[in-house]
């Protein structure tokens, strides 16, 4: 049970923007794509920083609308909490419930591969605890 079973059934669509960029373009991706967080990431797709919906709500609150015309690299979270396809779900999952985030990028050295959400883990715990029923339930009627 790793992080990259979780890509695999989730596909390899990432949404990405530059740093460049401004709040405001961030926004309306995260809007047009219907997500939750978004990798800002350089030419190389190095991981550079993240963007969140809570973290839009907080600079709205904290400076008005004029943080949407603020360039991402001046209000993105530079400390990025990544993981690797390798790594577990169970430890991802602590990690998540610790850093009190939603959102982990997933790398292959310092190539962003991927992006799983607290939703993607549930999901795939669940799933995964659907299956062992089945196969322990199979197990007793069997015997």
């Amino acid at each position: 049970m790793s992080v990259s079973r979780i890509l695999q059934q989730k596909g390899g669509d990432i949404v990405t923007i530059s740093p460049r960029a401004t709040l405001s373009e961030a926004v309306e991706r995260l809007a047009r794509h219907h997500i939750g967080a978004i990798v800002i990431v350089d030419e190389h797709m190095a991981v550079e920083g993240i963007i969140s919906e809570r973290d839009v709500v907080r600079l709205l609150g904290e400076r008005g609308t004029e943080a949407l015309s603020a360039p991402l690299d001046t209000v993105m979270t530079r400390a990025v909490v990544t993981c690797t396809g390798e790594e577990t779900v169970p430890m991802i999952m602590e990690r998540m419930t610790r850093g009190r985030f939603r959102h982990v990028p997933v790398v292959n050295g310092d190539r962003l591969v991927g992006i799983i959400s607290i939703g993607d883990v549930v999901k795939y715990r669940v799933e995964e605890m659907e299956r062992e029923h089945a196969e322990l339930r199979e197990y007793i009627m069997s015997a």
